[in-house]
């Protein structure tokens, strides 16, 4: 089973003021994220230039089982919160069917969205 975050999440902000996003992501982001107490994603890597946080459960579902079980044997899905002012910023990228779509961070602006997470970060599926 998956680390759980120390803390159940807490949101200090109204729900309508936030967008909640939903992320796939393999053990060892999850672990790093771990390491974050599940408040703050970890630095992308220099091949990683893009964060991209998807707008829905399903697709990142499909993406945790089609590419992190692919890569690492298990596949999880977060769920997350960010402040909605903040992400105005950051246009929907629709990527492939109706419900593929995305928000593109660049990886030096993660801290930043970091700083605009509200509550914790939770795992909410685990593919294996």
């Amino acid at each position: 089973m998956w680390p759980k975050p120390l803390a159940s999440a807490s949101f200090s902000e109204p729900e309508q003021d936030t967008i909640t996003m939903y992320r796939p992501t393999g053990p060892e982001e999850l672990a790093l994220l771990a390491q974050r107490e599940f408040r703050r994603w970890p630095p992308r890597l220099p091949e990683q230039p893009i964060f991209y946080p998807v707008t829905n459960e399903q697709y990142a579902a499909e993406i945790a089982e089609r590419w992190n079980i692919k890569d690492s044997g298990v596949g999880y899905v977060t769920r997350f919160r960010v402040r909605k002012d903040f992400m105005s910023r950051y246009p929907l990228q629709k990527v492939g069917g109706a419900h593929h779509t995305e928000w593109w961070v660049p990886a030096e602006e993660l801290e930043l969205f970091n700083d605009n997470i509200v509550g914790t970060i939770e795992v909410i599926g685990e593919y294996k």
